[in-house]
């Protein structure tokens, strides 16, 4: 068979390619990967004298990032991140082991509960944990009945934890639950039946086996926690500034479009970055399994 032009199949395949992946293609170009661009863009101009972007070629931005006050506020912003997706680790791995063990009908209850926190706006789940925190609140009402208070716990680094890893918890649970879920059980059967303790099959095959639910957990916690700049705002009382607080001041308040544009840089290459990381060590995973 010969012709200039490509087979009718073929060019239907690419048609209905196009159909189904055009429109999610086009949402992201439009609302992603141009903001993205405009963003990268700013990083090497210069600041207007009344705020704004003067294109100007500068490297400054990039080196301001070294002054020691930005980088307090970025090493405080990952400590705190840190800690949180910790906690989210060692809270929801057992959690999503123990509901991975219930029943099916048991189980869709239980991951409903596990998302239902998001059926409520986030606003209003942060002010709940104001009123919990506030020296008038519950906690310190129970511990002023104990004689152990009142202690001062909202604006503080804990609220600020607290509040991250109420917000972030689930999103730790839902992908270790699913790696968790999709283990042959028979492999486990296999270490008891040679004769290992329930702990030793744990480190030995469980938990290697989860690995990529675990780093995808820990991924999908640490970066939103790491801009987030509504929780510190209300739950720290502006006293700690986060690395989310410091973009949304640098394009709102100081109108500093090109610093706050390499912030944003530096916030997107740590999710590279860890997405990279992530990837390689669910195909290592993977390997050895």
């Amino acid at each position: 068979m010969t012709g200039t032009g490509p087979p009718v199949a073929a060019v239907r395949k690419a048609a209905g390619r196009l159909v189904t992946l055009g429109p999610g293609f086009g949402f992201l170009t439009v609302f992603l990967l141009v903001p993205l661009a405009l963003v990268l863009s700013y990083t090497v101009f210069r600041r207007g004298r009344f705020g704004g972007v003067v294109h100007e070629p500068t490297g400054e931005n990039f080196t301001r990032l070294a002054d020691p006050l930005y980088l307090d506020v970025v090493f405080g912003s990952v400590k705190l991140a840190v800690i949180t997706t910790l906690l989210a680790l060692l809270l929801g791995y057992p959690t999503a082991y123990m509901i991975a063990k219930l029943p099916a009908k048991w189980k869709v209850i239980a991951l409903v509960a596990v998302v239902l926190p998001f059926w409520t706006n986030f606003l209003i789940r942060t002010y709940a944990w104001i009123v919990l925190l506030n020296s008038e609140g519950m906690l310190n009402s129970g511990l002023k009945a104990l004689g152990l208070g009142p202690v001062e716990l909202l604006y503080t680094d804990g609220a600020i934890v607290a509040g991250l890893l109420y917000a972030y918890l689930p999103l730790m649970i839902l992908p270790l639950y699913s790696a968790i879920e999709r283990l042959d059980p028979s492999l486990r059967e296999a270490s008891a039946n040679l004769g290992a303790r329930p702990a030793r099959t744990f480190w030995s095959v469980t938990l290697p086996l989860s690995l990529p639910g675990v780093l995808t957990g820990c991924v999908f916690v640490f970066v939103p926690s790491l801009g987030n700049f509504v929780i510190p705002e209300l739950l720290g009382g502006g006293r700690r500034i986060m690395v989310g607080n410091l973009i949304r001041d640098q394009f709102l308040k100081a109108r500093d479009w090109p610093f706050g544009s390499v912030l944003a840089l530096a916030v997107i290459a740590v999710l590279v970055l860890l997405l990279f990381a992530q990837a390689w060590a669910a195909r290592r995973a993977g390997r050895d399994a």
